[in-house]
C-alpha cells in the first residue's frame, strides 16, 4: 500500500466517481482504476462495486478503508501543520464554506487581513447553500463553515459570530413599508419571492405551516435561493421576500428596501462558525477565528 493509493481511493470514495477523482488528483482514470485494483488485491477484498454504468458503492470493507484513509490524511495534514509551525513559518491549508451572501458581504475584510498576515497559507473558499456547508464540514472537506446557528445540526459545533434578524423585504413605496412589524397573514396576502421548497429554510417552512392552519394560499411569483437575486426583484416591485440580515451592514443602507420584523418568526439568530466537534486547530487556523471575532465579539462556543 502506498500514499498515492490512499489518496486516490479517498477521492474516488468521497466523490463517487472515477472521472471526478481523476480530475481532483490530476491523474488519468485508467491510472486511478489500476491503483484501486492493486489496492484491493493487496488487501484481499473488494472496496468498491459498480451499480450500473456510472454509480459506485462502497462495500463494507470499503467503508472501513475510507475511515482509515480519512483519518490518515487528517493526521498527515496535522503533522505538516506542526512541522511548519516548528520552523516558524505557518504553512498549510485553510478551507471555508459559506453561502454567497456571507462570502460577498461579510468576509472580504477578514479575508483581506488574513491573507496579508498568512501569505503562505493556501486558502480555499466555497460558495455553498447551508445544507452543502454542513455536509462539507461533517465530511472534513472544509475547516470552517458559516451558517445560521438555528439551522446547524446538533452533531456539529458552533461559535456564534454576528447577530441577525429575520425580516421581510419590501420596496419603499409598498403599503407595508411604514409598519413597525407585520404578520405572516399580511405577508401571505402579497406576491411572494421565496426560497425553493427543497431549500428547507425555516422562514418558508413556518410560513407554509401557518398558511395550512389558516386554510389560506399564497401567490409565489419567484422562487430564488439567492437573497441578492430576491432583493433585486423586490426593489423592482415584483413581490416581497424574507431575508436574514445583519442590521448594521453598510451595504443595506444603499438599497431601495425596507426591512420589517415579522411576528411569528424568530426575532434574532446568529451567523455562526460551524466545525466538527473533534476538530483540532493549528495556530494559523485559530488566527482566522481571532480575526473574525475581534471585530464581532460574541458569546463563547456553543459546543
Amino acid at each position: 500500500m502506498d500514499w498515492q493509493q490512499i489518496i486516490g481511493f479517498y477521492h474516488v470514495a468521497t466523490l463517487g466517481s472515477f472521472t471526478r477523482a481523476a480530475e481532483a488528483t490530476f491523474r488519468t482514470q485508467s491510472a486511478l482504476s489500476q491503483q484501486i485494483k492493486a489496492l484491493e488485491e493487496e488487501l484481499g477484498c473488494q472496496l468498491l462495486e459498480r451499480i450500473g454504468k456510472r454509480k459506485l458503492r462502497l462495500t463494507a470493507a470499503g467503508e472501513m478503508f475510507l475511515s482509515f484513509a480519512r483519518e490518515t490524511l487528517k493526521r498527515h495534514e496535522h503533522l505538516m501543520d506542526d512541522l511548519h509551525e516548528l520552523k516558524g513559518a505557518p504553512k498549510g491549508r485553510l478551507r471555508i464554506a459559506a453561502p454567497f451572501t456571507t462570502l460577498y458581504h461579510l468576509l472580504p475584510g477578514p479575508i483581506r487581513e488574513y491573507t496579508a498576515r498568512f501569505p503562505h497559507v493556501e486558502l480555499k473558499m466555497l460558495d455553498r447553500p447551508q445544507q452543502g456547508v454542513f455536509e462539507l464540514v461533517r465530511s472534513g472537506d472544509v475547516d470552517f463553515g458559516l451558517a445560521l446557528e438555528s439551522e446547524v445540526p446538533g452533531d456539529l459545533a458552533t461559535l456564534p459570530w454576528k447577530g441577525v434578524e429575520t425580516v421581510v423585504m419590501v420596496p419603499p413605496d409598498h403599503h407595508l413599508a411604514a409598519a413597525a412589524s407585520v404578520t405572516l397573514e399580511q405577508v401571505a396576502a402579497c406576491p411572494l419571492i421565496l426560497p425553493p421548497r427543497e431549500s428547507k429554510l425555516s422562514s418558508r417552512k413556518i410560513l407554509e405551516a401557518r398558511l395550512r392552519e389558516l386554510g389560506a394560499e399564497c401567490r409565489i411569483i419567484l422562487e430564488s435561493s439567492n437573497v441578492e437575486l430576491s432583493s433585486l426583484y423586490v426593489e423592482m416591485g415584483l413581490g416581497i421576500s424574507f431575508a436574514t440580515v445583519v442590521r448594521d451592514l453598510p451595504a443595506l443602507r444603499e438599497r431601495r428596501l425596507k426591512f420589517i420584523p415579522v411576528v411569528g418568526l424568530p426575532a434574532s439568530d446568529h451567523i455562526a462558525v460551524v466545525m466538527r466537534r473533534d476538530k483540532t486547530l493549528s495556530s494559523y487556523k485559530r488566527s482566522f477565528l481571532d480575526i473574525l471575532f475581534r471585530e464581532s465579539p460574541a458569546a463563547g462556543p456553543h459546543l
